[in-house]
């Protein structure tokens, strides 16, 4: 459990931290790390990124920041996220997101990062972030969705599906999710048989020729949610959202 990388031509970045792939501070880090390590191993051709259990990704452990005394943990989520959207934006080799189940916060942070997104026919995407007081990743969601789907996907916090992505093309295939991995190797084992110098001198290209600085971007959407955190919304809206995950809990 917890992250982990396995090494190879196809190196896979594996998210298994139960119950539901909430990171906390450590694990986006870990994420950080594990994917510049894969990318800056000569070997290495593709980083698969995918996940174990429920779903891809539900965001950062809420219940972690709220137990955490000061900003400590908001400020540590905050530098975590960014860390592991760049080092998957800045992988020096494609990165292909295996997305199944939920993929939510800062799960669209890590797909919207990504080259190439593959998903299972269960996956969904969104940002519940209003609804818990904060901003951020809309920078992602941005690469994902249309402008204006992306701005009512962050007022609504509405989810859209892994069909709806393919439809616009960010999704390159949806699978049935048992078929998800195998899908996810198949693109890159493709990108693999070709000549690595010439994709990691794609990547570069591609990522120089973008028309919005994901990093910048997306660190500018983070001041606005200290900004909610010192008017007091951001500990308001997390704290109903563990009342609210308390009240499902069976007795």
């Amino acid at each position: 459990m917890g992250i982990t990388l396995r090494d190879g031509p196809v190196a896979e970045v594996v998210m298994d931290v139960p119950p539901v792939n909430a990171l906390p501070v450590q694990g986006w880090h870990e994420v950080a790390r594990a994917v510049q390590e894969a990318g800056r191993n000569p070997g290495t051709r593709v980083v698969v990124l995918r996940a174990e259990g429920r779903g891809f990704n539900a965001g950062v452990d809420i219940k972690e920041m709220q137990a955490t005394e000061g900003h400590t943990a908001l400020v540590g989520a905050n530098r975590g996220c960014y860390a592991a959207f760049a080092a998957v934006y800045g992988c020096e080799v494609p990165v292909i997101a295996a997305v199944h189940g939920y993929c939510l916060g800062g799960g669209v942070g890590l797909a919207g990062s990504a080259d190439i997104v593959v998903a299972s026919d269960d996956a969904y995407f969104g940002l519940p972030e209003v609804d818990r007081g904060a901003l951020g990743a809309a920078t992602h969601l941005a690469r994902l969705v249309p402008q204006h789907l992306m701005r009512a996907m962050v007022y609504t916090c509405r989810n859209v599906t892994a069909s709806e992505l393919h439809a616009f093309g960010s999704v390159l295939d949806v699978v049935p999710r048992d078929k998800l991995r195998d899908a996810a190797m198949e693109v890159a084992e493709r990108i693999a048989a070709k000549d690595p110098y010439v994709i990691r001198r794609a990547k570069e290209s591609l990522n120089g020729i973008d028309p919005v600085d994901v990093n910048r971007s997306y660190r500018f959407e983070q001041g606005f949610t200290f900004e909610l955190n010192l008017m007091g919304a951001g500990d308001a809206h997390r704290d109903r959202f563990l009342e609210s995950t308390r009240e499902e809990e069976p007795a």
